[in-house]
């Protein structure tokens, strides 16, 4: 079965994005069910996210399930270019502004690609979403100031029209997760923080997990790639009953 989506053109440029993070996969069949679900994957740098989303696909795929990866910011082609610019290591900006610049990537991102790809049955799987802004915005940047969070809060009820049904958030050690993202390629403008505003920013993920566990999982991170994959597994076919 191919992915259809409503609109032809969502499909021809989000194809045209030169990202090994946003594919389109058409299953042979959609044995599970015919509705899209929504799942994203939260956490701080060096979790191992890229290779447990690369392994849940692999995974959905020999269930027959239609899925659409992607990643935040950015899966659109105009929030691609807001994301070069927020990881831009040379981009000066003030923190609302940089706030808004993601909401703004945001929106485009679920009009143009999410939001379609579900209301044709397929499940979208999301490398951060809503409750990366949270962390790292609010408390990252913020310091958890209510304040702050508050306009977060309002921002996703005026903007967002679609959480994720399930969120996964890979927890690792700040240091340790540090030390791998160390090892890749030149750091981007988040990647360059001091370790005090992950901690902050895992802290953030954690009081999340805390007021929303019916939908924020947290999965342990530590261990191989195998065993990081089996928890998630474990915790999606729980959440959508797959056998």
């Amino acid at each position: 079965m191919s992915v259809s989506l409503p609109d032809k053109s969502v499909q021809e440029k989000s194809a045209q994005i030169n990202s090994p993070k946003l594919s389109i996969n058409p299953a042979s069949t959609n044995t599970a069910s015919n509705q899209g679900r929504f799942i994203s994957f939260e956490g701080t740098e060096g979790v191992g996210k890229t290779t447990a989303i690369e392994q849940l696909c692999n995974q959905l795929q020999a269930k027959g399930i239609d899925y659409l990866r992607t990643r935040e910011p950015g899966g659109s082609p105009f929030a691609e270019q807001l994301r070069a610019v927020l990881l831009d290591p040379d981009t000066k900006i003030n923190d609302d502004t940089e706030l808004l610049l993601m909401f703004a990537a945001r929106c485009d991102h679920l009009q143009q690609v999410i939001l379609p790809a579900l209301q044709c049955g397929t499940w979208v799987i999301c490398d951060r979403f809503t409750d990366s802004t949270v962390a790292y915005q609010g408390f990252g940047r913020a310091h958890g100031d209510s304040t702050v969070r508050a306009k977060i809060a309002m921002l996703i009820e005026q903007f967002v029209k679609q959480l994720p049904e399930l969120t996964l958030w890979l927890d690792l050690p700040v240091l340790e997760g540090m030390a791998r993202a160390n090892k890749r390629s030149a750091a981007d403008r988040f990647e360059q923080q001091a370790t005090q505003f992950f901690t902050r920013v895992h802290q953030g993920f954690s009081v999340l997990a805390s007021e929303q566990p019916e939908r924020i999982q947290r999965i342990d991170a530590s261990g191989s790639a195998e065993e990081v994959s089996e928890r998630i597994w474990q915790a999606v076919q729980e959440k959508f009953a797959l056998s």
